[in-house]
């Protein structure tokens, strides 16, 4: 599938029929016990059973792939900052906030994808692919997010030396060759009401990744998800339930996190706030935003921390949800080694990890 072409074409609309021919025919097969492994009749109707389901996949799977292969770019790309050029701000609009590329991007291709994803997805046997689609690309824009690093917050843009906006020539400006016009006698003069005053200034601003974060989610939840009527599509849901859970929660977590940094209060008292904020998060994805905020100079980078190579560390821990809660034990034990042996320990950090190796073991 491109995002270049209508959805569904010709070609794309006879298949889709097709597998929802099948589809009907198997909740015929469903509602009359035909075809199944415990059927004791010997109808001989499994392998056409199964020949359905297979066209089914046949079908809608290529479909899925082809929308994952052009959302998880758009996600992976959310890990480099922000510095695209602005263009010209809506009339009348006194501030404006100018998103990620890829945010911008999704803002037009969302809708292509969930009108794709609906008509494709309404047999249970697609829901398994779709879990799978929507669980990678919340784990991408979750890995993105954790480790992009915001630019040091500059001036906010103004519309001065803006390509977008000009200065108006005053009459009677230096450069102007033409004598003044001698004014009208007094008794013809007209009295006018004083000039308009001028307009603020347009001021423009780069969005926060937590202001990206949120954004991201309220186009991620236009997508369908599995449905939870079935036993076999149930799991898929709340797995992917979870994962949507753990990208809405994000952006407090960066808000709370960078208020944190200019607090003096009690460490206990803010990691256990942490430890909230943190609780639909998986551990690896809140560990690099706590300790590159919050973490001294030799204790902000998870991989140097660990002593692994950046690419290694991402292979090896952050392939997917799965992985990564079988690496969190150990990552989180050996981080909170190398804090307790640092000379100035960041207390916050180390207390809010306390609180998740304890939550782990209790698990």
């Amino acid at each position: 599938m491109s995002n270049q072409f209508a959805f569904p074409n010709p070609v794309q609309l006879h298949a889709i029929s097709v597998a929802k021919f099948c589809e009907e025919l198997l909740q015929v097969f469903d509602g009359l016990g035909l075809g199944t492994d415990a059927d004791i009749r010997g109808d001989g109707l499994k392998s056409i059973r199964d020949g359905f389901v297979s066209l089914i996949k046949r079908v809608i799977n290529p479909l899925i792939a082809g929308i994952r292969g052009e959302l998880i770019p758009l996600m992976e790309a959310l890990e480099t900052p922000n510095t695209s050029a602005f263009t010209k701000p809506p009339v009348g609009a006194k501030s404006v906030v100018v998103y990620h590329p890829s945010i911008v991007a999704l803002q037009t291709l969302m809708p292509v994808y969930a009108k794709a994803l609906t008509t494709c997805t309404t047999s249970s046997f697609s829901h398994a692919t779709l879990a799978s689609l929507l669980i990678s690309v919340l784990w991408k824009a979750m890995v993105a997010l954790s480790h992009r690093v915001d630019p040091k917050p500059s001036p906010a843009l103004t519309p001065q030396g803006s390509p977008f906006l000009s200065v108006k020539k005053r009459r009677g400006s230096p450069t102007s060759t033409t004598p003044p016009v001698t004014p009208p006698p007094a008794r013809f003069t007209i009295k006018l009401p004083p000039s308009r005053p001028p307009s603020p200034p347009t001021v423009i601003a780069y969005a926060t990744t937590a202001a990206d974060c949120k954004a991201l989610y309220d186009l991620l939840v236009l997508l369908p998800r599995p449905k939870a009527g079935q036993d076999s599509t149930r799991l898929a849901k709340e797995a992917v339930d979870e994962a949507f859970e753990g990208l809405r929660t994000l952006p407090a977590l960066f808000d709370s996190v960078k208020a944190k940094a200019q607090s003096t209060g009690n460490s206990v008292a803010i990691a256990q706030e942490l430890n909230t904020l943190t609780t639909e998060i998986p551990s690896l994805i809140a560990l690099p935003i706590i300790l590159r905020t919050l973490g001294g100079p030799g204790t902000s980078s998870v991989v140097a921390m660990l002593g692994l190579a950046e690419d290694e560390y991402r292979r090896g821990c952050l392939s997917g949800f799965s992985r990564a809660e079988e690496c969190t034990e150990a990552i989180s034990q050996r981080i909170l080694d190398v804090l307790h042996a640092d000379p100035m320990p960041n207390e916050t950090v180390i207390r809010w990890l306390e609180m998740e190796l304890v939550e782990m073991d209790e698990a």
